[in-house]
């Protein structure tokens, strides 16, 4: 059974109109990827919306209806892929490979009532797997369903967005996610996404010590290059595993003026970005830093910051 948090008014509009092709857009963890699996079982329970929880369907554990594609993170090698990717063998066939594409799975009959395939990440879509899945949305079979999860419309091939229904999902009230938990280290650094609040509830020495690390590094503004450097290279590491430390930088940088504060953020946007471009994260992150050593030196001097 799918147990989903919040997101009330999205699953009431699934339900009564299930539309074959889906577009899911929000931040990461807040939960579209629960709601797609929820839909699928909806779509496959003997009582319709919301899933019984009790038929046949309902009680699959991995549900046979329901395939799941998302970027490679590895190489053919085995090393971690700079870029990751959906490639075209995940959506359509191809000679050669020994892996079911979610082109064959969908032309396939259903166990139940309806096939639901979900592209998670879909702006990693490679053109070539994003043109094939494009045939499959001007016509698809009768008991298909596809539903692409991406951060924005703006961010998934626009052929793709143009012809999906997009169902907006944004971050849960606190008093939702107090369901689960009345941690308020977890809730506070969850910022509405059950996704790392989970996260933050299963580790929470790891929590804390992103949150220190990221003091430490703006403290380290302060202080010599090297030192900073040193801090820079710590906070790096940790942006790589289930924490964001990005979360207590900027809460960090609240008693800051708001001039200062607003550049050293917009500063944190760029960095962010360039990531998400894929820019070498040693170059990103030691410009970040000198950046922020540049404007708390500005605070010190007492002189302005404001453009």
């Amino acid at each position: 059974m799918i147990q989903v948090i919040g997101h009330e008014r999205q699953r009431r509009f699934l339900a009564r109109q299930p539309a074959q092709s889906l577009l899911f857009v929000g931040p990461e963890g807040v939960g579209r990827r629960t709601v797609a699996h929820w839909f699928a079982y909806g779509l496959n329970c003997e009582r319709g919306f919301p899933p019984c929880g009790v038929c046949a369907s309902c009680r699959t554990g991995h549900h046979p209806d329901l395939f799941e594609v998302a970027p490679r993170t590895l190489t053919k090698t085995g090393q971690t892929a700079r870029r990751p990717q959906i490639h075209l063998d995940q959506i359509a066939p191809r000679a050669g490979s020994d892996e079911e594409s979610l082109l064959e799975w969908l032309q396939t009959a259903p166990r139940y009532r309806a096939k639901v395939g979900v592209v998670d990440s879909a702006h990693l879509l490679g053109e070539a797997a994003g043109n094939a899945l494009l045939k499959m949305l001007e016509e698809p079979p009768a008991h298909a369903y596809l539903i692409l999860i991406a951060p924005s419309r703006e961010a998934v091939l626009p052929t793709l967005a143009s012809r999906s229904l997009t169902v907006g999902f944004g971050p849960l009230p606190e008093e939702e996610l107090r369901a689960l938990t009345d941690d308020e280290a977890a809730l506070r650094y969850s910022e509405g996404a059950v996704g790392r609040l989970k996260a933050a509830l299963a580790d929470p020495a790891g929590l804390a010590e992103a949150a220190s690390a990221a003091e430490a590094w703006i403290r380290a503004l302060a202080g010599e290059p090297s030192e900073l450097l040193a801090q820079t290279e710590v906070l790096r590491r940790l942006a790589e595993g289930p924490f964001d430390p990005w979360v207590f930088v900027a809460r960090a940088l609240e008693p800051w003026p708001p001039a200062a504060r607003r550049r050293a953020l917009e500063a944190l946007l760029e960095a962010r970005e360039a990531l998400e471009a894929y820019v070498a994260a040693d170059l990103v992150y030691t410009r970040l830093a000198l950046t922020l050593r540049r404007l708390y030196a500005e605070l010190r001097s007492g002189s302005t910051v404001s453009r």
